[in-house]
């Protein structure tokens, strides 16, 4: 079992082996409804950048973590080892900018991955941010991975709530165009004026 810890002692159990299979149902319907191409922020071990790649859609993951990036290689996923903030081939030509399994939390603050990923994707591109059920706290926080293998550096990370989706990218300079509920998860869109 792998979880992610914060400094404060709150641990949220995090599913990798899902994040280590192929896409599940939900995910497969959700990128049938995405424009192309796809960049997939915080790929991990790249499941959604080889499902696109296989039906012949262009995407590409960016995961900073070496051993994420080696495992999508390893399934054939284009994907590059850098940081979101950092300078990525494409900026302002993408058309979906995706943040699955509580990717919107990348660097502690998600106004500011919002506003980076709508300089990232194209006029009418969309940005997708799977997102905490409506009622669950949108704050940011310090925390570390731990594992029976170990544990992980702190780093900056953020939960949102569905609920508070909508406000942060208006903020970000996005227009929210809608929550997306399939089974228990919940996905916001936004769109780039």
């Amino acid at each position: 079992m792998t979880s992610l810890v914060g400094a404060g002692g709150e641990a949220i159990e995090l599913p990798v082996d899902r994040w280590h299979g192929p896409p599940d149902e939900v995910e497969l319907a959700l990128l049938d409804t995405l424009p192309d191409p796809v960049l997939d922020v915080g790929c991990g071990p790249g499941r959604i950048v080889a499902a696109l790649g296989a039906v012949g859609r262009p995407a590409l993951g960016v995961d900073p973590s070496p051993a994420a990036v080696a495992e999508a290689r390893r399934r054939r996923a284009p994907v590059l080892a850098r940081s979101v903030f950092g300078p990525l081939p494409g900026e302002g030509r993408w058309g979906t900018v995706l943040l699955l399994d509580g990717n919107i939390g990348i660097g502690g603050d998600p106004e500011v991955l919002l506003m980076r990923a709508g300089h990232l994707v194209r006029p009418g591109g969309q940005v997708v941010a799977e997102v905490e059920p409506p009622g669950v706290a949108t704050r940011s926080m310090t925390t570390r991975l731990e594992s029976a293998r170990g544990v992980s550096p702190w780093f900056a990370w953020a939960r949102v709530g569905a609920d508070r989706f909508e406000p942060l990218v208006a903020i970000a300079g996005l227009q929210a165009i809608g929550l997306d509920i399939v089974g228990e998860r919940w996905f916001g869109r936004a769109v780039r004026s």
